[in-house]
């Protein structure tokens, strides 16, 4: 095999290790190295270098290993054997990662146990060429980000886990609600895993999490989207659980003419065993006076004024005596005034409109 003259690079941009594919040298062989780039003379295992950026010829005057070789003349060179290894030292920000199976960690919130992923990408630079490629790349013909990636993933993996399910057993949150804690969490993994990687000469310039999701078809992330989304139903309208449940029970019993005692008995009696609170009482303490006005719901006579003396005539024209209004039932009651907290809720009414159109809806 001819002896070569000229040693260059000649790998791709994304490799972080290239062996030049001869290795028919001599002593007047011109190794050419660019910038950002260190070469390496191996010969027995044993490294010579590295050759920063320049030209370089492999004489036995700057090449130690050289004047223990026997080579015959030829031409005035000296040959003999040996490889000659590129190391990348460009920092390569896009090497991407994700867990390859959903991580089962337990929701502190909610005690089930919930399907994680997440995903992200790191940025990496080889900060110590001749480690990187003993520890590495070793017989290799050439060593990329694909393969650093892959060799690499079960480190990721088992740190990631360990470090995602830290992060939610110390902040509280939800598996839903993880999202918000990204970059102090990007920031921890990147500690942790640049140790690791330290110890094959790789630096970890950098380290992010883009996503951390879940399955949307799993049963349990099903009902845990359904029980956060309820709650947030509850605090926008301003009712706890407790309350909620009770306006359901109530809103059945009023509903149903047959219960025992009447509509506004079944109420009563719903939302005292479940303790609704002194307001939702004493508006039911409200509704329960209007009730007794209502034709036909009990035999309360009429209101006084009902039977009060004809004014004087010159009043009669200011204003025509109107017929009351017809009470509404208490289940409408309960849907309006559920609805008028929604409004408040949402920013439509103020507190003295929302106030204002309570009263007027208890009154009727």
């Amino acid at each position: 095999m001819a002896i070569i003259d000229l040693v260059k690079w000649n790998g791709s941009p994304n490799l972080l290790a290239w062996k030049f594919p001869s290795e028919e040298l001599s002593t007047w062989t011109q190794l050419i190295v660019n910038e950002s780039q260190e070469a390496f003379l191996v010969r027995g295992g044993v490294y010579e270098g590295p050759f920063g950026a320049g030209r370089h010829t492999l004489s036995t005057e700057n090449i130690p290993l050289l004047r223990e070789l026997m080579g015959l003349p030829f031409g005035g060179q000296s040959p003999f054997s040996a490889e000659v290894w590129y190391v990348n030292r460009v920092t390569n920000l896009d090497v991407r990662w994700g867990t390859p199976d959903p991580i089962q960690l337990l929701d502190p919130k909610f005690g089930i146990m919930v399907p994680v992923r997440a995903f992200g990408q790191y940025g990496i630079r080889i900060t110590e060429p001749k480690k990187f490629l003993l520890k590495l790349v070793g017989t290799l013909p050439g060593f990329d980000t694909d393969s650093i990636a892959e060799y690499f993933r079960g480190v990721f993996i088992t740190r990631i886990k360990t470090e995602i399910a830290n992060a939610i057993a110390r902040s509280g949150f939800s598996v839903l609600e993880i999202s918000t804690q990204l970059e102090s969490l990007s920031n921890t993994l990147k500690a942790s895993l640049s140790t690791e990687m330290a110890e094959y000469g790789v630096g970890l310039a950098q380290f992010n999490i883009h996503s951390i999701n879940v399955p949307e078809d799993d049963e349990a992330v099903i009902s845990l989207k359904s029980a956060l989304a309820k709650r947030a139903q509850m605090g926008i309208i301003g009712f706890n659980y407790q309350q909620e449940r009770s306006f359901d029970v109530m809103e059945t019993a009023a509903g149903n003419e047959g219960m025992a005692g009447g509509v506004m008995g079944a109420g009563m009696g719903v939302g005292m065993g479940l303790g609704m609170g002194a307001p939702l009482g004493q508006a039911f303490n409200q509704i329960s006076g209007q009730l007794q006005a209502v034709p036909g719901a009990a035999p309360a006579p009429m209101a006084p004024q009902a039977a009060a003396p004809q004014t004087a005539p010159q009043a009669a024209p200011q204003a025509a005596p109107q017929a009351p209004a017809a009470a509404i039932s208490s289940a409408e009651r309960i849907r309006l005034l559920k609805e008028l907290a929604e409004l408040k809720a949402g920013g439509i009414l103020s507190d003295a409109e929302f106030d204002e159109e309570k009263r007027r809806i208890l009154a009727n």
